[in-house]
């Protein structure tokens, strides 16, 4: 039902230091990300780490761009290769598992990304990350459009406003995916 885990991979978006600091105030909510991992590497369903980091002149931010040009000017933000920008301690990534550094929102933007999924024939993509109406968003379109086949795992990914994230899980994503909670998506990986 929610795709072979042969030719599948768990992203996991922007679980970084910097924005995980910005919308975690305590473990217990980063348990469903935790659990989607375990039930990944259970079933040998490639991990892939999602990172937003820029060089230390930042000269990949345009002064046109409104989310990320006010980053410039901060101190300790998203310049490589600062604490900030490393995946947090609690969902540390295994030494086989990639971590793709992006530039913009999506995780396609700027990254290898795509190259790492068309090398491993990957053509479905488990979504999961901070914030739902950031990345998770912006790479559920863009993947959708090289169309890759998705699915969502809506109580791992956090947005800072809940109305917005209940509207894109609800309404929004699943004209382009599957919207399951990591328990249903655990459960159809052993059926």
């Amino acid at each position: 039902m929610y795709n072979s885990p042969s030719k599948s991979a768990l992203l996991v978006m922007d679980m970084q230091n910097s924005v995980v600091s910005r919308f975690v105030d305590n473990e217990q909510a980063l348990l469903p990300f935790q659990k989607a991992i375990e039930a990944a590497r259970s079933h040998a369903i490639p991990v892939i780490y999602v990172r937003v980091a820029f060089r230390a002149d930042y000269p990949e931010i345009s002064s046109r761009n409104k989310m990320f040009a006010g980053i410039a000017g901060r101190a300790g933000s998203a310049a490589a290769p600062e604490a900030a920008t490393q995946v947090i301690e609690f969902l540390q990534p295994r030494p086989d598992e990639p971590i793709v550094t992006k530039v913009r929102v999506s995780a396609f933007t700027g990254s290898d990304l795509e190259v790492i999924l068309r090398s491993r024939q990957i053509d479905t993509l488990i979504l999961s990350g901070i914030a739902t109406s950031g990345v998770v968003l912006s790479t559920l379109r863009e993947a959708a459009d090289k169309d890759f086949a998705l699915t969502v795992l809506s109580d791992a990914c956090i947005d800072a406003d809940p109305e917005v994230h209940r509207v894109l899980t609800e309404k929004v994503f699943p004209r382009q995916a599957e919207v399951v909670t990591v328990d249903a998506w655990a459960e159809s990986l052993t059926n």
